[in-house]
């Protein structure tokens, strides 16, 4: 990957309002703001988690409850009934249910919105050198409702003519993308797909857990996984809950924070970073039917 970074400050010239450090919300918002994650994220980082309620909770004036689930699914099914206020979702079940959420940030890689899906081997495997060369072999899928854990190679197989339901010997859903580089890496899988950010991350703060396994091939960049509102959310507490999000760069805690998930910080984003999703979407969609 070769992207330019831009600095975050150039966007308050795009007409963003950064939130001041402690402003308050509203007296009629100031009760528990609920946020749904999995496991695709935060997965082994529960001080971490902590530490973020703490800092979302100070700037929002008011407690922070994380729920997390084990799929995306679930997340989604909470936001479209409003159990929830905001949830870090994937691209892929945001295209899917866009009319009942509501857009609210994009986190910044590499000082862009964007990410990619890596396709992984073993590192120990020399041959393999792109998605066909998998055929007839075991294959590591994260979650159905994931862009890079799932989308991304389905429709990779039907561009090249595959039937992606017959193509490997067998696939299996690991419920993580860090699970997807253990399942490679220890051979129960010959190959995966799993979200580039992850694995670079990982590779990072677990070098010996991604040396198992080598990246194959890289797809293009596509709109990073969103943070989401519900549909029918106060207007007062949409904002603010953005602001704080846009401002987290602006201070050494939410800097440190933000260094901790190896990312620049948050742009309001729009829908059109997510088009070749819904593109890829349509495609693998119809070919179910």
């Amino acid at each position: 990957m070769h992207r330019r970074r831009f600095l975050l400050s150039s966007c308050a010239t795009a007409g963003l309002i950064l939130a001041e450090k402690g402003a308050a919300m509203p007296a009629a918002a100031q009760r528990e703001i609920s946020i749904g994650l999995t496991p695709v994220f935060l997965d082994h980082q529960l001080e971490f988690l902590k530490q973020l309620r703490s800092y979302l909770s100070e700037r929002l004036s008011a407690p922070v409850r994380f729920v997390q689930r084990g799929s995306y699914r679930e997340i989604v099914d909470l936001i479209r009934v409003s159990k929830l206020d905001f949830a870090w979702l994937c691209g892929y079940p945001y295209v899917r249910f866009r009319r009942e959420m509501r857009l609210l940030a994009v986190p910044l890689y590499f000082g862009n919105p964007l990410y990619q899906s890596y396709l992984i081997a073993a590192s120990s495997d020399k041959t393999t050198t792109s998605l066909l060369d998998l055929h007839g072999k075991i294959f590591a899928y994260s979650d159905p409702d994931s862009n890079s854990g799932y989308l991304v190679p389905q429709y990779q197989l039907l561009r090249a003519g595959e039937n992606p339901s017959t193509f490997f010997s067998r696939s299996f859903f690991t419920w993580g993308h860090r699970k997807i580089i253990e399942a490679v890496g220890v051979g129960l899988a010959q190959g995966g797909a799993v979200d580039g950010y992850v694995w670079d991350t990982l590779n990072l703060l677990h070098p010996e857990l991604t040396a198992t396994t080598r990246v194959v091939s890289r797809s293009p960049e596509l709109g990073f996984p969103p943070f989401v509102a519900r549909s029918d959310i106060p207007e007062p507490v949409f904002r603010r809950m953005q602001q704080v999000l846009l401002a987290m760069s602006q201070d050494t805690q939410g800097a440190h924070l933000l260094k901790t998930l190896n990312l620049d910080g948050f742009v309001p984003g729009s829908d059109a970073l997510f088009s070749d999703i819904e593109t890829m979407a349509r495609v693998v969609g119809k070919a179910r039917k």
